[in-house]
């Protein structure tokens, strides 16, 4: 039986030279004021082989918290224990703005850049993304300010989430620093990535793909139609072939794909989170990725 290639070893993000474990870890849910408990997943995800973890200024409003409150409490973690910092690669993301809703400004990238630096406590981040694109600001004002801040030593590299890949372009024309990561929603219930273009030009540039959602907001563990269904019945047959769960099979369809997708996993769980390097273990052949991909589309490829 011959499967797809699949290296679980630590890869290069992007062309930026920084190595990131081939799953991230990230905190959309990352709340409270137990930063203990905070310092437990944070941990856990370590231990798990994890090196790239993954917020946002924006994380917080969704948990009834102030805005940056994700950033702030990993602060603290670092606060309580400082040796974590350096064992990760850091992520994170500006550009939404309550009631505007994006702004990527020369101005407002500097000041959220800034901002991010200080709750989280650090001097630089390995990675920052614009969160959003704003269609208000050319892309070359964008560019100045990335290029400012990544010349500062702040960001080592830059990436981009939820872009298009004419956005993505545009950007890089006027960026002189090589885009690292593109940020797209991808799972085996989303497919816009695998035709919209964007990992052919993630392939092409030599860009990251970050995978958010890879669980498909939760319809893979709990499917509600017949699509979905179908596709995890399949997931569910890859992963007891290989001992583990079918969130671990999701995630292994992501890795298989030539571009080769890091995805985000969102779990607060500890106990999740130790799970986490299950996903390294199952291996597809080409027939059943590809029956993966019929079962979400609901038709065969002709």
């Amino acid at each position: 039986m011959t499967y797809l290639p699949f290296s679980p070893d630590p890869r290069p993000l992007g062309k930026s030279g920084i190595m990131v474990s081939p799953i991230a870890w990230g905190m959309w849910r990352f709340a409270g004021d137990d930063v203990a408990a905070a310092q437990a997943k944070v941990e856990a995800a370590l231990a798990a082989g994890v090196t790239l973890f993954d917020t946002a200024d924006i994380y917080g409003p969704d948990n009834g918290e102030p805005f940056g409150a994700a950033e702030a409490l990993l602060g603290r973690v670092f606060a309580a224990a400082p040796g974590l910092r350096e064992r990760m690669a850091l992520a994170t993301k500006g550009g939404i703005v309550i009631g505007t809703p994006y702004d990527s400004s020369a101005a407002y990238i500097g000041a959220a850049i800034d901002a991010s630096l200080k709750r989280l406590g650090v001097e630089r981040v390995e990675l920052w993304q614009i969160h959003r694109p704003d269609i208000l600001t050319h892309p070359q004002e964008v560019a100045r300010a990335l290029e400012a801040a990544h010349a500062a030593g702040k960001i080592m590299a830059v990436g981009v989430s939820n872009f298009t890949p004419a956005q993505t372009a545009a950007l890089q024309h006027f960026l002189p620093v090589p885009i690292a990561a593109t940020q797209p929603e991808f799972s085996a219930l989303a497919l816009a990535p695998l035709h919209s273009g964007l990992f052919d030009q993630a392939m092409t540039m030599g860009l990251t793909p970050l995978a958010w959602s890879p669980l498909g907001g939760g319809r893979i563990a709990t499917p509600g139609t017949a699509r979905e269904q179908a596709v995890a019945d399949l997931l569910d047959t890859k992963a007891a072939a290989h001992g583990v769960g079918r969130g671990a099979a999701a995630l292994s369809w992501i890795m298989a794909h030539p571009a080769r997708p890091i995805p985000i996993v969102g779990t607060q769980r500890v106990e999740r989170i130790a799970e986490i390097g299950d996903a390294l273990k199952p291996r597809w052949t080409r027939a059943e990725w590809y029956a993966v991909l019929e079962a979400s589309m609901g038709e065969r490829l002709p």
